[in-house]
């Protein structure tokens, strides 16, 4: 009989780590949250580099290093655009420079190659409109901050304290649909709690909350996209970046889906702001 341990699997044997982890990168979030301005723009620009240098390592094939760049270059105009509130510009600026690394690469991974650079970019520009929108940016980051995180948590949770059915084993091994669901609400619930206290009594609870559920839904898919991308090319990490984690894009896939999918809604709504189309309806 062999004495070697026995590797575990499932249960919390990965919690240390990752709380950790959580710990510092969510200060590191809030503290630019706070801080606004150009502080707030860096922060996102850095995690935006990050995903589109992890992406086109992920996918690898030719001229690696001027896609890093080219890609960068066009997450950096992202970021500068959504700060000045200039979608229309930005959206020309993304479409132009995710082409253009498609291009650079081989045959087979274009199409891939190009996506990265729209998914970081799309990432930042819309972050950034929605914290420039004010007076209610901060409140909206923050909402969408409790709603992707406590998602992440409590699927976390009630995955390993409740079990049962896997939602996609053949995408994510470890999502179950207790998890899931029990993510999804309780995200919800705290997304609403946080709304309410950045908007104020004017806050329609019923939608919101409705908004909310849509939100917290979105960012599961990005977890579960991201994951389809790292299974894809047989990757399980996909920098080692960060411990405990699956790398910059694993930690930002879910929010990354949330936030895309909030600046969209609130420029569809955009009245006298982005961020005041998801709050007041």
């Amino acid at each position: 009989m062999s004495d070697a341990p026995v590797k575990k699997t499932g249960g919390f044997a990965d919690l240390g780590p990752r709380v950790l982890s959580a710990v510092a990168m969510i200060a590191s979030a809030l503290g630019a949250l706070y801080a606004g301005g150009d502080l707030f723009v860096l922060f996102w620009l850095s995690a935006g580099v990050a995903v589109n240098w992890e992406w086109q390592r992920l996918i690898g094939g030719e001229r690696l290093e001027v896609r890093y760049g080219a890609g960068g270059a066009t997450v950096a105009a992202a970021a500068a655009l959504g700060h000045l509130s200039l979608p229309f510009y930005a959206f020309l600026v993304i479409a132009t420079g995710a082409i253009g690394v498609a291009a650079l690469a081989d045959a087979p991974r274009r199409l891939w190659a190009g996506a990265g650079v729209l998914y970081a970019s799309a990432l930042v520009f819309s972050v950034c409109v929605l914290r420039a929108s004010e007076p209610y940016g901060l409140a909206t980051i923050a909402m969408l901050f409790a709603i992707v995180w406590g998602t992440d948590i409590f699927a976390y949770f009630g995955g390993r304290l409740i079990g049962g059915p896997k939602l996609w084993p053949a995408v994510s091994a470890g999502k179950t649909w207790s998890g899931t669901l029990t993510g999804i609400f309780s995200g919800a619930a705290l997304g609403l709690a946080a709304a309410r206290m950045g908007a104020g009594e004017g806050l329609a609870l019923a939608p919101t909350f409705l908004i909310c559920l849509i939100v917290a839904a979105v960012s599961q898919a990005g977890d579960l996209f991201e994951s389809s991308i790292k299974r894809r090319y047989g990757v399980k990490d996909s920098s080692q970046l960060i411990p405990g984690h699956g790398g910059v894009m694993d930690r930002l896939d879910g929010f990354t889906f949330a936030v895309i999918f909030a600046a969209g809604l609130g420029l569809v709504r955009a009245g006298a702001s982005v961020a005041a189309g998801l709050f007041f309806w």
